[in-house]
């Protein structure tokens, strides 16, 4: 569980230090792209169907 903690902050601070370096250079649509495409993956990933299991005795 703390993995995932670690994880979560270490992307979230990443996102941040590149959305405000983008920023400063006056890049901030990259930024946004980069977004759009991370959220069009997370979608794509949720919208998977999962595997069934299937059990025979």
């Amino acid at each position: 569980m703390k993995t995932q903690w670690k994880k979560l902050l270490v992307k979230t601070t990443v996102w941040l230090a590149a959305e405000i370096i983008l920023n400063l250079l006056g890049l901030d649509n990259l930024a946004d792209y980069s977004e759009f495409i991370y959220e069009q993956e997370v979608m794509v990933l949720t919208q998977a169907p999962q595997p069934n299991t299937l059990i025979l005795a």
